[in-house]
């Protein structure tokens, strides 16, 4: 096992490095002038011309790719133009925020999606599977802009049940910083009234980035429970007189879930993109909503440094995806 995780964390500087060629050259392919963005409005095009050539704007595009991959390995990622401030203690100051909202989410599909999926299959063409798969196609077509609005429109704004926004009531003082997550910090802090406020605050938002995920979880699990009924063990079991429930819930279900929690790992990337969506609705202070302000602005030293860092996350996750694998199939430990 370790062996195989060696291995695939070797792969993946290469695909990190293709990931930074690729969004580099695309974004300066983007007709927005990151000199003007950095020089201001009311800026002279002489102001411009300086800032073009201070920053090496003004230099062939191999030449500010190789100074820019310097800095990457410096782990400097320069200075972010909407806030003026180090791009790299920007997203450590968002990226729990972000992290926060994305496990939830994840989570939340997590604990929902399996037994859904598995309640599907037990009642195969009846009406709880009937149901289910209708929720879950609906899951899967609504569009996440649209649910958020009428969550909030509904909770927050009509019933007045939810905060609409933010995360966290302005009137409120946070807890010391010690992990970032609002959630951890009041609980170590032994602040109630924080933690309170901070999980009223993350239930919307949470909720909506985790319906695409949920739904899609619920639909394999399904498919994979169906799968497994129609082993041989499993009637064999049956025939022994092993009760259903906890034949299903102890020996099916173990041998069901793997393309699940393989759709987990590949949703992990894909919630960290949807929540530039919900946190720009929800006013999340995120990396998503730092990625939105920065793509309005053309600070393209912002959107390459996120779009690295999502892609080291995407792939972390991925390479924890194959070591539960091993973990739940002892063959596939063997084998790594």
């Amino acid at each position: 096992m370790l062996r195989f995780v060696l291995r695939r964390l070797l792969l993946v500087i290469p695909s990190l490095a293709g990931l930074l060629v690729m969004t580099f050259f695309l974004i300066r392919v983007v007709p927005a002038d990151p000199a003007a963005a950095l020089a201001g409005e009311n800026a002279t095009p002489a102001q411009v011309a300086e800032i073009r050539r201070q920053y090496g704007l003004d230099q062939p595009l191999y030449v500010q790719f190789a100074v820019y991959l310097g800095q990457v390995a410096r782990l400097d990622f320069g200075e972010s133009a909407y806030s003026r401030r180090p791009v790299s203690l920007d997203i450590k100051l968002r990226l729990p925020a972000t992290l926060e909202l994305t496990v939830t989410a994840l989570l939340l599909a997590t604990l929902l999606g399996i037994p859904l999926g598995t309640i599907a299959a037990v009642h195969h063409n009846r009406w709880p599977d009937t149901l289910l798969r209708i929720l879950s196609v609906g899951g899967i077509a609504v569009a996440a802009f649209w649910f958020a609005i009428e969550l909030q429109l509904l909770f927050a704004m009509q019933l007045d049940w939810l905060p609409l926004r933010g995360r966290m009531s302005p009137g409120l003082t946070a807890p010391p910083t010690l992990s970032g997550f609002l959630l951890i910090d009041s609980l170590l802090a032994g602040r109630l009234d924080a933690f309170r406020d901070a999980l009223r605050h993350l239930v919307l938002p949470a909720f909506t980035l985790s319906l695409g995920g949920l739904a899609t979880i619920m639909r394999f699990t399904r498919a994979g429970v169906l799968e497994t009924l129609q082993k041989d063990f499993v009637t064999y079991e049956r025939a022994q007189g092993f009760p259903p429930h906890a034949l299903i819930w102890k020996f099916v279900l173990r041998n069901s879930v793997v393309a699940a929690i393989t759709q987990i790992g590949l949703l992990f990337g894909s919630t960290i993109a949807g929540a530039v969506v919900v946190e720009t609705i929800f006013d999340w202070p995120g990396i998503g909503f730092y990625t939105v302000q920065a793509i309005l602005t053309a600070d393209y030293k912002v959107m390459l440094a996120v779009t690295l860092l999502i892609g080291v996350i995407y792939a972390l996750v991925n390479i924890l995806v194959d070591v539960v694998h091993g973990l739940i199939d002892p063959r596939l430990r063997e084998r790594g």
